[in-house]
């Protein structure tokens, strides 16, 4: 996911989206507990795209205040 693709999403979008990645991170973590994750590289995407979202939010209320 982009993050030009994030800045065109209003705040309710992006707050369901967090929540999804985070279930997401959640799911590969207890993958990765029980050794059936094959493709490893999933916890980095899954992490960057947590801080990419949380980015995006944190600078549109910086741009409100």
């Amino acid at each position: 996911m982009k993050a030009s693709e994030l800045r065109a999403k209003d705040e309710g979008a992006l707050t369901k989206e967090l929540a999804d990645l985070l279930r997401a991170q959640f799911s590969v973590r207890m993958q990765v507990a029980t050794q059936q994750l094959t493709n490893t590289s999933q916890i980095k995407k899954t992490r960057r795209d947590i801080a990419r979202v949380r980015t995006v939010m944190r600078e549109a209320q910086l741009k409100k205040a």
